[in-house]
């Protein structure tokens, strides 16, 4: 059965978030609030929980996953960029964006498409997932909360909690979060190509 955890929006309780980071830690998988809609979250060492998400969300082996980083900094370890891809990330982010990037070393390698290489990286505009991933210290490995069969995400955590009670380890309930996804730009060739049109604003990179 997963625990409930009802967070303040605007001031995550740090004991709430305390108690998340330890079930992710014990090797847990989480439903949490991002800044686009609802994520299914693991650690990236975390094959079981990789494997319940491909489960949960009936994946095959050519979806991105998406690696959920607290800063710029920590993404940059994951991928490699190009100075002008740099550029145009740097000055989009924090935001309602993934990049699809070649990996580095630190990514496993089973985490990597794999045909391409490549991995989906993003960092978030939302109070309760940055004091996760600041309290958590590193990426957390994500993949939107859209069930098999269902056009739009669901977006509200009680919901979560009734549906995916014994498929998930916990659900963070901070309050609607909204159910458009992030906009997904691959720059894994260093040509811009929008994979899908989401909560991002694409202007910015027109």
């Amino acid at each position: 059965m997963a625990k409930y955890f009802d967070v303040h929006p605007e001031n995550p309780q740090r004991r709430a978030i305390a108690q998340v980071v330890s079930i992710l830690r014990d090797g847990g998988l989480i439903a949490y609030p991002t800044d686009s809609c609802f994520a299914l979250g693991c650690l990236t060492g975390n094959r079981e929980g990789v494997d319940r998400i491909r489960a949960i969300r009936q994946l095959d082996d050519r979806h991105h996953f998406t690696l959920v980083c607290h800063d710029f900094a920590q993404l940059g370890q994951l991928v490699y960029l190009s100075n002008a891809v740099f550029r145009q990330i740097k000055a989009a982010t924090p935001g309602s964006y993934t990049f699809i990037l070649p990996g580095t070393k630190e990514v496993p390698r089973r985490l990597l498409n794999a045909r391409k290489k490549t991995v989906g990286v993003r960092i978030p505009d939302h109070v309760v997932t940055q004091a996760l991933l600041a309290e958590l210290g590193e990426p957390l490995l994500s993949s939107s909360l859209l069930l098999p069969g269902e056009e739009e995400p669901m977006t509200q955590g009680w919901e979560i909690k009734e549906r995916l009670d014994h498929v998930v380890d916990a659900v963070i309930d901070s309050g609607d979060c909204g159910v458009e996804p992030t906009t997904v730009i691959d720059f894994s060739n260093d040509e811009l190509e929008v994979v899908r049109v989401g909560a991002g604003d694409l202007a910015r990179f027109e």
